[in-house]
């Protein structure tokens, strides 16, 4: 049976050339998409030819070594963007407790965004209820301390004032966050210059939270209610939004049953009001995270890196 055509609908009006035209500031309007019906996702089908570096450590803290993957852009691809290359660092999700980098979803998205020309850093982070917030937050801020570190950009070739990040569910908020923490420019310490989120819990305060959804919540905050939860507000993004922020892609589905779609929402109007340049794509059904990845969003997402980060783009190649 044929699979049902797409379906774009553009809330606002904003001409193509916009779109592509690279300027770093305003805000693109909201979009909804309705993807394909598919039984196995080929989007997050891996590629073979794509070489990844495996677990290099980029951090002891706590004395435990915390490793990341390196997915390599073919030579082809390098040459149309002769380097420095801007650099993505990618977040897994698994409600903060659960997950790894070399998840097959994952590894389909690390090896994908290389095959798009960007240098991908996919890394591992300490897990609740172990290590409670703050600990894989500070390792996120830590990895990209590290990709700045002269070694890494001579080996990698990477450009260390051009940095983006992308996150899926739990590594959504880790990446939010990362975009939201501190002030100032965007080409130093752990600041990034854009964000990447999907189905990103936004605001950790019990705001918009599914009942299923809480506990690990609570138990990434390391606690036992939300009456009494000081680290919820330092762990939401959208309570650290100010003017300086980058560019951010959101994206989230329309009847997302984990992360309620007005988490998002609420996080956009918060952005946008500070000025941010920002994104907001609404896939029509009930994906979570990576799952809702199909070619329109992966093409876009691409276009939003190449506009903010300025890399040559090149599509989906699959």
């Amino acid at each position: 049976m044929p699979t049902r055509p797409l379906l774009v609908t553009v809330v606002g009006v904003l001409a193509a050339a916009t779109l592509l035209a690279g300027c770093a500031t305003g805000t693109t309007p909201n979009v909804e998409i309705t993807p394909r019906t598919q039984v196995n996702n080929p989007a997050l089908a891996t590629l073979p030819d794509i070489a990844v570096i495996s677990d290099l450590a980029y951090t002891t803290d706590a004395g435990q070594p915390q490793r990341l993957d390196v997915c390599i852009p073919p030579r082809d691809v390098e040459r149309r963007d002769a380097g420095p290359h801007p650099a993505i660092i990618e977040v897994h999700g698994g409600s903060w407790a659960r997950g790894d980098k070399a998840d097959l979803g994952y590894r389909a998205v690390c090896q994908w965004l290389a095959s798009a020309g960007y240098p991908t850093f996919d890394l591992n982070y300490r897990l609740a209820p172990q290590f409670p917030f703050p600990a894989g937050f500070d390792d996120v801020q830590a990895a990209v301390r590290w990709m700045r570190e002269p070694a890494q950009v001579a080996r990698f070739d990477i450009d260390p004032d051009r940095i983006g990040t992308f996150g899926g569910s739990a590594g959504g908020n880790l990446v939010s966050l990362l975009g939201t923490t501190g002030s100032g420019a965007w080409a130093s310490g752990s600041r990034v210059a854009a964000v990447v989120e999907m189905s990103g819990p936004a605001d950790l305060s019990g705001v918009d939270v599914t009942p299923d959804f809480l506990p690990a919540q609570l138990s990434y905050l390391g606690c036992t209610s939300e009456a009494d939860c000081p680290a919820a507000i330092r762990a939401s993004p959208v309570e650290q939004v100010d003017t300086s922020d980058p560019p951010f892609f959101i994206t989230h589905s329309s009847e997302e049953s984990k992360i309620p779609l007005a988490q998002s929402k609420a996080f956009v109007a918060k952005l946008r009001h500070a000025g941010v340049d920002t994104t907001f794509v609404v896939v029509q059904g009930r994906a979570h995270s990576i799952a809702m990845l199909n070619d329109d969003l992966k093409n876009r997402i691409v276009a939003f890196y190449h506009r903010t980060l300025g890399a040559q783009p090149v599509g989906v190649l699959n």
